[in-house]
């Protein structure tokens, strides 16, 4: 069978199962919510561009948590559980997974930009996108800024050591790097050494890029170099979403090849002796 076929299957069955449990709704759709009620605390009910800049920032954190903190957390709940090694021995298998995950991620993104949009506008007053124009630019951002990380959390996911510890510690410097990215206050307060260190990351030309389709023009003097600069925002995502794309694949079956039924029955001992304890 077709792997990409057998993925989007994988893929269309996990979203199904995701549905049916209010556990996994909840976890999914509660943070757009939160950053809704953020957006609404900062902007204190009445200062619309406020709201627009965390709306924006609300985005690009969301697709930046999904690429980078949420891929690696599947990985690891995949690779504990032992269906990495189930599949490592498929043909067209790996293929397969990394096709449904990525599916899973796009129609979960998906949702929550509807949500931030659709509840921004009807519950906090804030507008839309309001040319085709601007549109496009929403469309090409959040794609580009799906593929610039996803594979990135993938590669860093099959690289982490198979212990929770190390995927708690990932998550921190992660964190930093939201609060410090300009997503909810002018990038242009911090020091510039700081500047320039999360311009190598691509969630603040995500959010850069956010803001151009839902801030008016007049916002383009608040940003660091007084322009939206659009060809540099695709310039960054594009060889993110290179150097993914190469990595991931590579480094997934690396980390296939590595798990062994010894090593899964070791953690499966460990983890039994911790919850003893």
């Amino acid at each position: 069978m077709n792997p990409y076929r057998l993925g989007l299957s994988r893929g269309a069955v996990e979203l199904r199962q995701t549905l049916r449990s209010r556990k996994d709704i909840y976890t999914y759709f509660s943070t757009p919510l939160i950053f809704l009620a953020v957006s609404y605390w900062q902007s204190q009910g009445d200062d619309n561009a406020t709201t627009q800049l965390s709306l924006a920032g609300g985005i690009a954190c969301i697709i930046f948590m999904f690429g980078l903190l949420t891929v690696p957390q599947i990985l690891f709940g995949d690779r504990e559980d032992g269906t990495l090694l189930r599949l490592r021995g498929v043909p067209g298998a790996m293929t397969a997974y990394v096709t449904g995950k990525t599916l899973f991620v796009l129609v979960n993104i998906a949702l929550s930009l509807v949500v931030l949009l659709v509840g921004g506008w009807a519950l906090l007053g804030t507008g839309l996108p309001g040319t085709p124009q601007r549109w496009l630019t929403l469309l090409w951002v959040v794609v580009l800024g799906i593929v610039a990380v996803v594979p990135i959390g993938a590669a860093v996911g099959s690289m982490l050591p198979a212990a929770r510890e190390a995927l708690g510690i990932y998550m921190l410097p992660m964190m930093g790097v939201m609060v410090l990215s300009g997503t909810f206050f002018p990038l242009r307060d911090l020091p510039e050494w700081l500047q320039n260190l999360v311009s190598v990351f691509p969630l603040r030309w995500i959010a850069q890029g956010l803001r151009s389709t839902l801030l008016p023009d007049s916002a383009q003097a608040v940003e660091v170099s007084g322009a939206w600069h659009h060809t540099t925002v695709a310039g960054v995502l594009v060889l993110w979403a290179v150097a993914g794309i190469a990595l991931a694949p590579r480094l997934l079956q690396r980390m296939a090849r590595r798990e062994s039924g010894s090593r899964l029955s070791e953690r499966e001992r460990r983890r039994m002796a911790k919850t003893a304890y």
